[in-house]
């Protein structure tokens, strides 16, 4: 019998998407200290990709009914903020 209840899949819904979120962040962070500049098409490539990935996973969490269509752009926004803050540390260099 599954004992799960709905609020427990909103509640890992986001725990997974916050957790995409910050894989980007991360996987960003690594490749500008490491790999590349921000011009760089491939960074902007993997970026792009990332991001495209992610929205479309929130874009299906907001139509199971998982997460309200406000946090999943709260999530974008803030993962948006955070890597313009890490391109604009980076570019200052």
């Amino acid at each position: 019998m599954d004992t799960k209840t709905p609020a427990s899949f909103q509640e890992k819904a986001m725990e997974l998407l916050i957790a995409d979120a910050d894989k980007i962040a991360r996987l960003i962070r690594v490749q500008m200290e490491h790999l590349t500049m921000p011009q760089c098409p491939l960074y902007e490539e993997v970026l792009d990709t990332q991001m495209f990935g992610l929205s479309r996973e929130i874009e299906f969490a907001t139509k199971l009914g998982l997460i309200e269509r406000e946090k999943g752009k709260e999530i974008l926004d803030s993962l948006e903020k955070e890597l313009s803050a890490v391109h604009d540390a980076h570019t200052k260099k």
